[in-house]
């Protein structure tokens, strides 16, 4: 079954899947990564302990603030245009056919920001970890993530609230 309750197909094409633009962060948080958008091929195919999005960003957009999971792998692979991956290292052009990881509790904060011109199409692979903290080191910002909620907290551990009401799906 699908997020929406459908049952999951085998196969699917990822220009036939409903596309979702925007994130999860509390609204005065918002950024570049509103840009983004996503198709999530895991759902589509009923893949359940990891997600699987065929994302996009067009010019001047970014995957996601910079940050870190403790629980949660990520990794990315290059389809189409040219992104620069910003870690803890510095700046690095990632071209089409080349990925990148992030291995859980590694406290080196990524993410890919498209200078370019056209869109940059890349995928986007992670486990779904019910309970995570995730760390963003360029902002006020902290996630915790317990089963069935997820909390923004500023570095002080003030609430922010949960994730924002209009967020489209989940975050993998």
């Amino acid at each position: 079954m699908t997020q929406s309750g459908q049952s999951a197909k085998t196969a699917v094409h990822p220009k036939d899947l409903e596309e979702q633009s925007g994130t999860f962060y509390p609204s005065k948080i918002k950024g570049a990564s509103e840009l983004r958008r996503k198709r999530r091929l895991g759902d589509a195919v009923g893949i359940t302990k990891f997600g699987v999005n065929y994302t996009i960003l067009p010019p001047g957009a970014s995957s996601a603030l910079r940050h870190w999971h403790e629980r949660e792998d990520e990794f990315i692979y290059i389809l189409e245009g040219t992104v620069t991956l910003v870690t803890n290292d510095g700046a690095q052009e990632l071209d089409p056919g080349m990925a990148a990881g992030f291995p859980a509790g590694q406290d080196n904060g990524h993410h890919l920001m498209n200078n370019g011109t056209g869109d940059a199409v890349f995928l986007e692979i992670g486990n779904r970890e019910e309970t995570d903290k995730v760390h963003y080191p360029d902002d006020d910002l902290f996630l915790s993530k317990e089963p069935g909620k997820q909390q923004y907290f500023d570095k002080a551990g003030n609430s922010l609230g949960a994730r924002a009401e209009d967020a489209p799906g989940r975050d993998k």
